[in-house]
């Protein structure tokens, strides 16, 4: 099984996008979308599953503030505004412990974050958006490979291969 993984479009999906999740089983945007027509786009690909950013209002064709989907075995929470995983905002950890998730994907600091904290893996994957700063602009990969998952960051410029080293993880606490 493969999922791309997208978030802080703004509006803009780069063709690079299109041929990253070619073939992909599903789609998780994780906020910032910037239009219904971003979602048309990559529903023509594959199934997606969406939550809304402060961009959005909170609030795009049928992405709320928050979703959530388990695609084999693996139980998904979306979110744009996280924080920081370490310190979440007290209404998504509220949700989290009104109902687990395995994987907790976000965007909103167009920083790319992959960490696993108590069992729960948080994972941002920068955004795919018009570019912030010297911030990489990527997508995620998670896949299923005999019967295990892994997840990557996918650069979608030459440009943003260094700077999603130079920018990993940096809403962590180490």
């Amino acid at each position: 099984m493969r999922i791309g993984v997208i978030s802080d479009t703004h509006g803009l999906l780069r063709p690079q996008v299109l041929e990253i999740f070619r073939g992909v089983d599903h789609i998780l945007h994780c906020g910032d979308i910037g239009g219904e027509q971003v979602l048309g786009e990559l529903s023509a690909l594959a199934k997606v599953t969406a939550c809304a950013g402060n961009v959005d209002g909170f609030r795009c064709g049928s992405a709320g503030e928050s979703a959530r989907v388990t695609l084999d075995g693996l139980r998904f929470f979306l979110v744009h505004i996280l924080d920081r995983p370490s310190r979440m905002r007290p209404e998504v950890a509220a949700e989290l412990r009104r109902e687990p998730a395995d994987v907790v994907l976000f965007g909103h600091s167009h920083l790319p974050h992959d960490e696993r904290i108590g069992g729960v893996w948080y994972f941002n994957p920068a955004s795919a958006g018009p570019r912030r700063f010297d911030y990489p602009v990527s997508v995620g990969l998670f896949e299923k490979r005999r019967g295990r998952w892994s997840a990557r960051h996918v650069p979608l410029d030459a440009r943003s291969a260094a700077a999603l080293r130079a920018h990993h993880n940096q809403l962590s606490n180490r």
